[in-house]
């Protein structure tokens, strides 16, 4: 729970970070602090030992706040280079200024004489090596947050183009399942008008799923294989007698794992428009099955393939089944398709691994 609080307050975060990190740098000379006692006194530490940790931090928010984003990132790079050794060069002439003509002993008020020891240039460019190291980290972490920002901005583009373009193929799989729908019952209207009207009920149902459901990105299990069975109920209506359709769904009317809706539909509509011969015995076993996390579905039917004449469908659901499982289950899924060695069965088995239903919740 604190760390999700956390990661939602970004900005809480970078703070909390950056007064530890301070605390630490100004705390430095506390943590050499020994049993033996503390030769500093407050009044000291703040007239000498707090003027080069402020002079880092000054050159160090200088550059995150001012230079970076006003002229590193607009590829202002001599500007910004220019002006930083202008600052380092002015801040540690001053902080040496300041520690040589203005420091006095604080119980004299006279000048502290310098013991023997190196010369003074020395503590100079050291300050001045430290600064240029301050103006890194500072550029560093100021890169590593907007490349963070950017990689955030990419990510959600790329998840807006991603829905984006399911919505767009849900919405051409709704009329390509109606076409295919309506061409069935346009047949049987020919031969019998009652299967006719019974079957435009049964179509009502499933446009209810189609308009409804499918406009979520998942939808619970259960639903999904209702709609199915609604499908495979109006399909059976316009069978002949010469075809046998076997299902079997091995999935509890309760179970609410959540799957892409309409993910299955166009395989079993391809099982029935190349798995029935108006004059050869045909037949369609169709089993659902979970085990885990994984929802399976199997088909298995005779091949009859139709000729080019043949108008019952537009040949790009499975096309669309591909591209939706590709955006939708990246690599969580398996799907093997295709003709058995007679050449007369036809065989196709998805396997989707799905997120339980707690934890898309917590997500």
């Amino acid at each position: 729970m604190i760390k999700q609080n956390l990661s939602q307050r970004p900005y809480l975060v970078e703070a909390l970070t950056h007064i530890i990190g301070w605390g630490i740098v100004f705390g430095f000379p506390f943590l050499m602090m020994s049993r033996s006692g503390f030769n500093i006194t407050w009044t000291s530490y703040l007239r000498h030992g707090c003027i080069v940790p402020l002079s880092f931090l000054i050159i160090f928010y200088l550059n995150y706040c001012l230079l970076i984003p006003r002229y590193l990132f607009r590829n202002h790079v001599k500007t910004y280079l220019t002006l930083n050794v202008l600052c380092i060069l002015l801040i540690a002439t001053g902080s040496h200024f300041w520690q040589e003509f203005i420091m006095v002993h604080p119980d004299t008020l006279r000048p502290i004489k310098r013991p023997d020891g190196p010369p003074k240039w020395i503590f100079f460019l050291r300050d001045i090596f430290s600064m240029i190291l301050t103006v890194g980290l500072s550029a560093a972490i100021r890169m590593s947050r907007r490349w963070a920002a950017n990689e955030n901005a990419r990510r959600e583009a790329e998840q807006q183009r991603t829905e984006a373009e399911l919505k767009n193929l849900r919405s051409q799989l709704n009329p390509h399942f109606l076409l295919n729908t309506l061409n069935n019952i346009y047949a049987l209207i020919a031969f019998d008008a009652d299967k006719a009207q019974q079957a435009v009920q049964e179509l009502s149902r499933l446009l209810r799923h189609v308009l409804y459901d499918n406009q979520q990105n998942l939808v619970p299990l259960n639903k999904e294989m209702d709609f199915i069975r609604n499908y495979i109920a109006l399909m059976r209506i316009r069978l002949a007698a010469n075809v046998t359709v076997e299902t079997h769904f091995d999935i509890g009317p309760e179970n609410r794992t959540e799957i892409a809706p309409l993910i299955f539909i166009s395989l079993i509509e391809n099982a029935f428009k190349h798995g029935i011969s108006p004059t050869e015995p045909s037949y369609i076993r169709i089993r659902f099955s979970q085990t885990d996390n994984c929802v399976c579905c199997e088909i298995i039917n005779s091949y009859h393939p139709k000729s080019q004449t043949d108008k019952s469908g537009s040949g790009i659901g499975l096309e669309q089944v591909r591209r939706r499982l590709e955006l939708s289950y990246p690599g969580r899924y398996t799907w093997k398709q295709g003709i058995d060695e007679t050449g007369k069965e036809y065989h196709s088995t998805l396997t989707i691994e799905c997120y339980p239903t707690n934890e898309l919740q917590n997500e």
